[in-house]
């Protein structure tokens, strides 16, 4: 599995600190900025991670601004982007099971680190169960490409 990353300034240190914690999991990953503390945009890296996952150039993408609701927004806007923002374990496995999300967010100013690490882990942990849910998550792709659901 290869991760991408991507923060805006203020998701920086939490998103050291994941790095981290990849290495420790022997987890490949990549960074796509931002790589200092000077204000930035959170849209510009939100885009850049979720581009790499569509591209196939990652295989997941885990991204961080302050709330991780506006990172986890701009994700959403790039088509076969499924990200999810979690503030607990829970969701980010249900996530995985029910919605083959593909994309992760944190909120630094949300979370800390211990638990930003077992958010990770439980994401990373789960798989997709298909099923029933796969309806879904195929509705999902056809809103991507502009088309009606019914």
């Amino acid at each position: 599995m290869k991760i991408v990353l991507g923060s805006d300034h203020v998701g920086i240190t939490l998103k050291r600190e994941i790095q981290t914690y990849l290495d420790e999991l022997g987890i490949e990953h990549f960074d796509v900025g931002t790589f200092d503390e000077e204000r930035t945009d959170y849209p510009l890296f939100g885009s850049k991670a979720a581009k790499a996952v569509a591209a196939g150039d990652a295989d997941r993408g885990i991204i961080i601004c302050g709330t991780g609701i506006g990172i986890s927004i701009s994700a959403n806007k790039v088509p076969g982007i499924r990200c999810v923002v979690c503030s607990e374990p829970y969701s980010a496995a249900l996530s995985r099971a029910h919605n083959d999300t593909n994309v992760l967010a944190l909120g630094s100013r949300v979370v800390g680190v211990d638990l930003a690490k077992m958010i990770v882990k439980s994401w990373l942990e789960g798989q997709y169960e298909g099923g029933r849910h796969a309806r879904r998550v195929q509705q999902l792709a056809d809103l991507d490409r502009g088309e009606e659901i019914s």
